[in-house]
């Protein structure tokens, strides 16, 4: 690869990164170029950490050489327990990290020691040469464990890499990380807004809606649940058990709306606030009832498992009503919460309170009941007429028949 190509595919990689190409892509075309310019790549790996609740970062592969391919993409966990720290503190990025090295390389092929697991396996698999490289980004570029990007190379050819070779990959390396941070930080947004905001929520922010007092008005079918006696149990369990036993239940309720196609738009303390939408009422009205016995579902198992643990265990009370709210920013101008606002979320809330003086998991709006089907509002029964606390009228409240809901315990 001469200068100028290196130029060249530099000014590419500029491109790709301004044009958001992800990273699996990148790489590939990165590596087909690599080869076209007489830079003879094989295998090329590269990966970061990232800002994710789960994955502590994501790495890309890609190869030429045959073989078994393990996938483009591969997620990893934390690396600080367990095998995975075992495994990371064996391999030569950590030895770069603690030495405060930038690039280590293996003539494999040519006597140099194979003095690395990943080492051996590409010698093993008749790799002759093996460079590596860690760069560093600066604090302020640093996000969560974000901050480094790290790439490893390595060829089959007869001759190793050239000098030319290694020193255009020098030249190469961080622009491709350039890249590549580009688009996992696009990532990260994308995924701290589904976390934090909700997955359509977290949408409508980072297409621009931003601006305070832009709201819309919609027609929501509303979900308020939250723990039957959680401050009774706070009271009397350990507090190291608390936040585990929120996160417990609230698995179970956020994955039940999620399944179903609803959006999730507030935890507040152990309750939930949720909206599911579609082009028909009564097919939003199915969804939530749905994800309701979902929950249901998925409580029951979990009660299992804890009881068997002797942990302290919970139900989760419910209230659906449907109608019209205002769906996006308010608050200050330095913060926002997009939500849903109006007299519909109160009345929700209220219903879900009632569960505990009729003794019912479950309550539903007269609204609700006549927006759902007829085979669905066949199944509900009254608990009777109710004035809710901040409402102005009262009104019918359902459940479902006592049968219909012991069959889905």
């Amino acid at each position: 690869m001469t200068p100028a190509e290196t130029d060249r595919l530099v000014a590419w990689l500029v491109r790709r990164g301004l044009e958001g190409t992800g990273e699996s892509d990148l790489l590939r075309l990165f590596c087909e170029k690599c080869g076209a310019a007489g830079l003879p790549v094989n295998r090329g790996l590269m990966f970061m950490d990232t800002l994710h609740p789960v994955h502590e970062g994501r790495i890309f592969f890609w190869r030429n050489d045959g073989g078994e391919d393990a996938g483009p993409v591969r997620d990893y966990g934390p690396s600080n327990q367990g095998e995975m720290a075992a495994a990371w503190q064996r391999s030569p990025f950590f030895h770069l990290l603690q030495t405060g090295g930038e690039e280590l390389r293996r003539r494999i092929g040519f006597g140099d020691a194979a003095d690395y697991v990943i080492i051996q396996e590409m010698k093993d698999a008749g790799h002759t040469d093996y460079v590596l490289f860690v760069h560093r980004f600066a604090a302020e570029g640093t996000i969560g464990e974000m901050d480094c990007f790290y790439s490893a190379w390595s060829t089959k050819h007869a001759d190793g890499f050239t000098e030319a070779n290694i020193e255009a990959l020098r030249r190469l390396a961080p622009a491709l990380g350039l890249a590549a941070k580009s688009a996992s930080l696009a990532r990260i947004a994308g995924t701290l807004v589904d976390v934090y905001l909700g997955r359509d929520a977290g949408q409508r922010v980072l297409q621009g809606r931003i601006q305070r007092g832009i709201a819309d008005r919609i027609e929501a079918v509303l979900w308020f649940s939250d723990l039957r006696s959680f401050t009774a149990i706070t009271d009397t369990a350990r507090p190291v058990e608390i936040i585990p036993l929120l996160n417990d239940y609230a698995e179970a309720v956020i994955t039940s709306i999620h399944q179903e196609g609803g959006d999730v738009l507030k935890l507040i303390g152990d309750g939930t606030l949720a909206i599911f939408r579609a082009d028909d009422r009564g097919t939003a009205c199915v969804s939530a009832l749905r994800a309701e016995a979902e929950m249901r579902r998925r409580v029951a198992e979990l009660n299992d498992r804890r009881k068997a643990a002797e942990r302290p265990t919970t139900s989760v009370y419910v209230g659906l009503h449907v109608g019209a709210v205002f769906y996006g920013n308010i608050g200050s101008v330095d913060r926002l919460d997009f939500t849903v606002v109006g007299p519909a979320v109160n009345e929700t809330s209220r219903i879900a309170s009632m569960c505990r003086s009729v003794d019912r998991p479950l309550l539903i709006s007269s609204a609700f009941a006549s927006a759902l089907p007829e085979a669905e509002r066949a199944t509900l029964v009254s608990v009777g007429r109710f004035a809710l606390r901040g409402v102005g009228r009262a009104q019918e409240l359902y459940t479902l028949d006592p049968e219909n809901l012991l069959n889905r315990r």
